[in-house]
């Protein structure tokens, strides 16, 4: 694990108060502002997560709007776009999206797609970082961690619905022997996506093993995710099947590419793996794209029932 050395936290945080200032004095100690030191702040850790959920403005960056991490390597800018793949794309950096420069708290990106974004930066902590774009008055929020630690919890839990909508199709991988018969037990594929009215999704009864692009959908309805009240590592989900009624589960992450649902009514846990890996690259230009957003679900008062 790199260790900053040069600087204290301390100093750190008081060099990056304002990129207006080229020098600081703390307790009669003159300190000189350099580029290296920016630049070594940004080198400190292997992954910056973009917070998204903190972003302050009404503006956006594009390729920070689309990362879920960020990596400065020697003036080699990476991101990781994608939350499938995260840990291994590019030995966990990502992919290289273009190059990066530093003055004294001052960082200039040239990205691959954007173009040159010159981005104020500002510590807040001794592992938080604010870069704020002075053209649209946005701020966005950059927490530091090594490889070796990254919150992989964090990540896959504030952004399940992207999770959910990196693949083309979920299909069911297993079904616990105990719990009661129902009739989601006849449901062998899942697919999530974006509607017009809102977030929905598809189930098929086709049999396991059935080719992507031979999937017939049997029933289509809207979804909801939820925030459960006091417990940050669990969401719940519920199917609306219009006039057949909602079914209800708690939705674990077991990995970047697969999901468990347990149906309370029932007792039974099901777990549901990716097909169909939709990868995100640098911009709208390319393939396919989207946006990180504020996710906005509704809480609910329930306690975890998943033994």
């Amino acid at each position: 694990m790199k260790k900053f050395t040069f600087l204290s936290s301390v100093i750190l945080m008081m060099l990056f108060l304002s990129s207006c200032y080229t020098e600081v004095i703390l307790e009669d100690v003159f300190i000189e502002d350099t580029p290296l030191q920016t630049r070594q702040v940004l080198e400190t850790y292997d992954l910056w997560y973009v917070d998204i959920h903190s972003t302050q403005g009404n503006g956006e960056v594009p390729f920070l709007q689309r990362a879920f991490t960020l990596s400065f390597v020697n003036g080699l800018f990476y991101a990781n776009n994608n939350i499938s793949g995260i840990g291994k794309t590019g030995n966990g950096l990502g992919i290289r999206v273009g190059y990066y420069d530093a003055v004294a708290g001052v960082l200039e990106i040239d990205h691959d797609v954007d173009g040159i974004w010159t981005l104020e930066v500002i510590g807040v902590n001794n592992r938080t970082i604010e870069l704020y774009d002075r053209r649209s008055n946005t701020s966005y929020y950059l927490d530091g961690y090594q490889r070796s630690n990254f919150d992989y919890n964090r990540l896959f839990y504030e952004n399940i619905e992207l999770l959910l909508q990196e693949y083309d199709v979920w299909e069911k991988t297993y079904v616990s022997d105990t719990g009661f018969a129902n009739e989601f037990d006849e449901e062998n594929f899942l697919q999530f996506f974006e509607g017009n009215s809102g977030t929905r999704f598809r189930s098929s009864v086709d049999a396991i093993g059935t080719p992507l692009s031979n999937i017939v959908w049997d029933y289509e309805g809207f979804y909801e995710i939820y925030n459960v009240e006091n417990d940050e590592t669990l969401k719940t989900l519920t199917l609306d099947y219009a006039f057949m009624g909602n079914d209800y589960f708690e939705l674990y992450v077991i990995d970047d590419r697969t999901i468990e649902l347990y149906h309370p009514d029932s007792q039974t846990v099901y777990e549901f793996q990716g097909k169909g890996y939709i990868q995100y690259l640098k911009s709208d230009s390319t393939t396919k794209s989207r946006k990180r957003v504020k996710s906005n679900h509704p809480t609910m008062k329930v306690k975890r029932q998943r033994k």
